[in-house]
C-alpha cells in the first residue's frame, strides 16, 4: 500500500521522456511500476522498443540504451486491449492504492485502452494522472520524438555553425525537459492533494515544454532583434562578447566573458594585455568587432598550453573550461563524488549520472540502485499484491492478457 513517504506510481511508459521523468521518482524512493504491452503477434521484440537499442547487457531484452532511465523500477506486462487487462489495471490502482498514473501513449489511444483520465478517476477519485505526448491531448494523433520536436520549435535553426545546416542538440533535451515537467507537475499535484484532497489531470507536451525554453530568443523578435541575429551561431554567444571556444597549443578551451568588468580583468593579465584597446571596452564595442576579436584571441591562446590559458583565466575570474571528452566526464570530481551506480546481472558495475540535486534517499543507499527490470519480470508478484490468486494468474497468462 502507498504511504506518504513511499507513493506508488503506475506508468505505461516507453522510449525516454516518461521513463526519465519516473526515474526521478525512483531517486526519491517512490515505488515505480512500469507497464508494458504484451507481445504483439509477428513482432520479435516485446514491450518497450528502447529495450532493444544499444548493446545487449542482460539478455535479449535489456540493451544499453534502456538501462539508465529504468533502474530501480518494477516491470509488468498487460494487454490493455483486453477487458481483463484493463480490469487488472483498475484493480492495481484500487488494491495498491496507487497515487499516480502516467502514460506516454499517444492521446488518441487513451480511451480505447481505458487509460483516459475520466475512466481512471472513476477508479480512484484523487488519482494524479499525467500524460506525455508530442503536442498534448489537444493534438491526440500527432506522434513525436525528440529531434522532431527540436525541428518544430526552432532548436535546429538555433544550433550549428553560422551559415551551416540546421543541427539537433547533442543530448535529447526535449525528452528530458518533458520528463522534468512530469516530475515537477506530479510533485506539485501531490502537494496540492495533501491540502485539497483532490487529484489532478496533467498534460505534458514535448513541444510546449521545449518552446517554453525560448526566453532568450522569441521575445527578442518583438524588441528589435532581426531573426538573423538569433540564428545558429556556432560556439559564440549571441549577446555577450567574447564567448567562444578557442584553440590552444594542445587542445581547446571555452571562455565566456559576461561583463565589462570581466573584460577589464582579462586584459589586465599579461597574456591578453595586447587587447587593451578603447573600442573593446564595452560589450557593444566588442560586439561590433566580434569577428576581429575572436581571431585575435585565438591567435593568443594558440601559443600556450591549455593549462596556462586556464591559469590566466582563473586569475582574471573569467568562467572557462577545457572541452571535456564525454568519456572523461564520469571522472570529473564533482560527478564522481555524486554519481549513482547499478550492477548488471553478470556483475558489471554501471556508472549512472548523478541526480540534479542531492537526494537523501540516494545518500542512504550509497548511490546504488537495482538494475533495470527484465520484460514482465514482476507481473505475477505485483498482481498477487492486488489479490490475484495462482489460478487467476494462470488463466490470464494462458489468455495472453499478461506476460
Amino acid at each position: 500500500m502507498s504511504s506518504p513517504d513511499r507513493p506508488i506510481v503506475l506508468s505505461l511508459e516507453q522510449a525516454l521522456s516518461l521513463p526519465y521523468g519516473t526515474l526521478r521518482f525512483v531517486h526519491l524512493g517512490w515505488r515505480v511500476i512500469r507497464i508494458e504491452s504484451t507481445p504483439v503477434p509477428g513482432r520479435a521484440s516485446k514491450g518497450d522498443p528502447n529495450r532493444y537499442i544499444g548493446r545487449p547487457v542482460a539478455g535479449e531484452d535489456r540493451h544499453s540504451y534502456y538501462v539508465a532511465p529504468n533502474v530501480g523500477k518494477e516491470a509488468i506486462a498487460l494487454n490493455l486491449k483486453d477487458p481483463r487487462g484493463r480490469e487488472a489495471l483498475h484493480r492495481l490502482i484500487r488494491e495498491l492504492d496507487a497515487d499516480v498514473f502516467c502514460t506516454n501513449t499517444m492521446p488518441s489511444r487513451h480511451v480505447p485502452l481505458g487509460i483516459d483520465y475520466p475512466t481512471l478517476r472513476s477508479v480512484r477519485a484523487d488519482l494524479i494522472w499525467c500524460s506525455v505526448s508530442a503536442m498534448g491531448t489537444r493534438y491526440p494523433d500527432v506522434p513525436g520524438y525528440d529531434p522532431v520536436t527540436q525541428a518544430l520549435v526552432g532548436y535546429m535553426d538555433l544550433t550549428g555553425e553560422r551559415g551551416g545546416p540546421p543541427m539537433q542538440c547533442g543530448p535529447p533535451i526535449a525528452d528530458l525537459k518533458a520528463g522534468d515537467e512530469v516530475f515537477a507537475q506530479v510533485a506539485l499535484a501531490m502537494l496540492e492533494r495533501e491540502r485539497s484532497g483532490h487529484g489532478k489531470m496533467i498534460d505534458v507536451s514535448l513541444a510546449h515544454g521545449a518552446a517554453s525554453w525560448l526566453h532568450t530568443f522569441t521575445p527578442l523578435l518583438d524588441m528589435g532583434s532581426p531573426a538573423e541575429e538569433l540564428r545558429r551561431n556556432g560556439n559564440e554567444h549571441r549577446q555577450f562578447f567574447p564567448v567562444n571556444a578557442y584553440p590552444t597549443a594542445d587542445g581547446y578551451i571555452y571562455a565566456a566573458v559576461g561583463s565589462d568588468a570581466q573584460w577589464g580583468r582579462l586584459i589586465d593579465q599579461p597574456m591578453f594585455a595586447e587587447l587593451d584597446e578603447a573600442h573593446y571596452a564595452t560589450n557593444e564595442g566588442r560586439r561590433a568587432a566580434s569577428e576581429e576579436l575572436h581571431t585575435r584571441i585565438a591567435a593568443i591562446t594558440s601559443r600556450y598550453p591549455t593549462g596556462d590559458v586556464a591559469a590566466t583565466l582563473v586569475a582574471a575570474s573569467v568562467p572557462h573550461s577545457p572541452i571535456s571528452a564525454v568519456e572523461g566526464v564520469p571522472e570529473l570530481p564533482f560527478v564522481a563524488e555524486t554519481a549513482l551506480r547499478t550492477v548488471a546481472p553478470d556483475g558489471t558495475v554501471v556508472r549512472l549520472p548523478p541526480p540534479a540535486v542531492p537526494v537523501e534517499h540516494l545518500d542512504r543507499r550509497g548511490g546504488d540502485l537495482p538494475f533495470a527490470p527484465a520484460y514482465g519480470e514482476h507481473t505475477e508478484s505485483v498482481l498477487a499484491e492486488a489479490g490475484y490468486g495462482a489460478g487467476e494468474l494462470a488463466e490470464l497468462r494462458d489468455a495472453e492478457v499478461i506476460a
